[in-house]
């Protein structure tokens, strides 16, 4: 309703008083709507604080009914007119039907549905203000994308590839998820590995950490393939420990120098201020043309979606413009919800949360392992933590019952690494799978203090973590 609608009220059917008293609310979440719509320098704006169900439910609403699957007058004879037979589906997604982009482009406006395009729109201004306020002002674009990281990777690579048709090689800095690998193959274009170095603070052939980017490979690379025939450089900032993240400001210099572009995989690097920072010296010292990251880690949502963001619009845009037909809307939805649920402060408070979390399961973790004589391998990452597993190796028992014992617990997200497991991956062999180097020799186990997770949480891992390390002990260990 309206001012219009509700002074036509009949006073018979409510006192004016009364209504003026219920006006006054409906006008007040009006004022939040308008805000948030608003033009202002185009730039939308996160509010700082979180708006409660009801408003949120209100402006959601109000945007369904925009597209023309719920206009009263509706009378549609195409072959997509958004009709949802099952109303525990339509109510699951708010009305909303038609999906969003149009011909080919992830952000085009289409007729039927001016809601589910004001919603997508909206999304993507309040994602690249978030991006821009917890670490990485110069962000200029970004966009959600309903597919999850690894996809989104490959879209990324094509739109590259378009500007560059000559080019072939795309020179990835190892990181062993199956995902960034496979996404360069889906792409079409063939991958150049380039394995870690040890870094120059750790020498010790046992410890075999911290792995650092080999620069001097990338760029030897680049000069015996040619400029023209490499695609991009693929770094990666968010990985399990002992791995650190690549070296994306030296990288970002060698795109630079060799004007060759610079893709980031962020994963789950949102979440942390060090991942942040390192994106916008990055782009201040070099070049990086877009850098990706999952919603699910780092926004709190179902999995399905990414985000590609840049630092000049040609990259997102050209990534957009590539997405064949329309795309789905709930991954868009899903994180308007949520940054309307949080805010800007709310979001900052996770944030804050987690890195706390993070010392307290750093803490309990070093404990832990000095009490069975391990340790915590060294790396700058500061999400995941890695343990060394060197005494619990046997003859008869493989390292990897531990991470099933821990899962029959409740335990999930614990990895063991041997560095004995080799993998291929279409012909291309990848020894000590799951430690990002074939030079790693050391076994251990990683855990992570992500974004959401609670101090009973950890408190919880590290119970049964020793409980289950006591057992293995006496049982395997203690035995031969």
């Amino acid at each position: 309703m309206n001012d219009k609608t509700i002074n036509s009220i009949a006073e018979s059917l409510v006192p004016k008083n009364y209504l003026a008293l219920a006006n006054d609310a409906r006008q007040e979440r009006d004022k939040l709507v308008r805000i948030l719509l608003e033009k202002v320098n185009f730039i939308k704006k996160i509010p700082h604080d979180g708006w409660n169900e009801t408003t949120i439910e209100y402006l959601i609403a109000e945007l369904a009914m925009l597209d023309s699957n719920n206009f009263n007058s509706r009378c549609g004879v195409g072959e997509r007119e958004g009709r949802v037979i099952c109303d525990l589906v339509r109510r699951r997604h708010y009305n909303f039907a038609h999906g969003v982009g149009r011909s080919g482009n992830l952000t085009a406006a289409q007729p039927k549905a001016a809601g589910s395009t004001l919603m997508a729109n909206l999304t993507n201004s309040l994602v690249r203000d978030l991006i821009r306020t917890i670490g990485v002002p110069n962000c200029s674009s970004a966009v959600v994308v309903p597919m999850a990281t690894g996809m989104t990777v490959m879209l990324t690579l094509r739109a590259i590839h378009g500007q560059r048709p000559d080019s072939k090689f795309v020179l990835w800095s190892r990181v062993d998820q199956q995902s960034c690998f496979k996404s360069i193959l889906a792409a079409g274009l063939t991958p150049i590995v380039i394995d870690s170095v040890l870094s120059k603070e750790n020498t010790t052939p046992k410890q075999s950490v911290p792995f650092a980017t080999d620069l001097a490979a990338f760029e030897a690379k680049i000069q015996e393939l040619g400029v023209d025939k490499v695609c991009c450089l693929l770094a990666t900032t968010s990985c399990f420990a002992p791995r650190n993240s690549d070296d994306i400001i030296e990288l970002a210099k060698l795109s630079a120098k060799y004007n060759v572009p610079h893709v980031v995989n962020n994963a789950y690097g949102l979440q942390s201020t060090f991942f942040c920072h390192q994106l916008e010296r990055g782009s201040r010292a070099g070049r990086i043309d877009a850098f990706i990251q999952s919603t699910d880690k780092n926004l709190l949502v179902p999995v399905g979606g990414a985000i590609v963001a840049g630092f000049d619009k040609t990259t997102v845009d050209s990534v957009a413009r590539l997405y064949p037909g329309r795309a789905s809307g709930s991954q868009s939805l899903d994180v308007l919800l949520t940054l309307l649920t949080l805010g800007i402060n709310g979001y900052q408070r996770l944030m804050k949360e987690r890195k706390a979390l993070h010392q307290l399961l750093l803490g309990g973790l070093s404990d832990l392992a000095k009490s069975y004589n391990e340790r915590i391998l060294p790396c700058n990452n500061p999400i995941s933590i890695a343990m060394t597993l060197e005494t619990f190796k046997t003859q008869s028992v493989q390292l990897e019952m531990i991470g099933s014992m821990l899962q029959k617990r409740g335990v999930s997200g614990c990895r063991v690494v041997t560095t004995n497991d080799s993998k291929t991956i279409d012909g291309h062999l990848f020894t000590a799978w799951g430690a990002h180097s074939s030079m790693a020799q050391v076994p251990y186990l990683t855990c992570s203090a992500a974004l959401g997770i609670t101090r009973d949480e950890i408190s919880h891992f590290l119970s049964k973590l020793n409980e289950v390390l006591g057992k293995y002990r006496s049982k395997y260990v203690d035995q031969e």
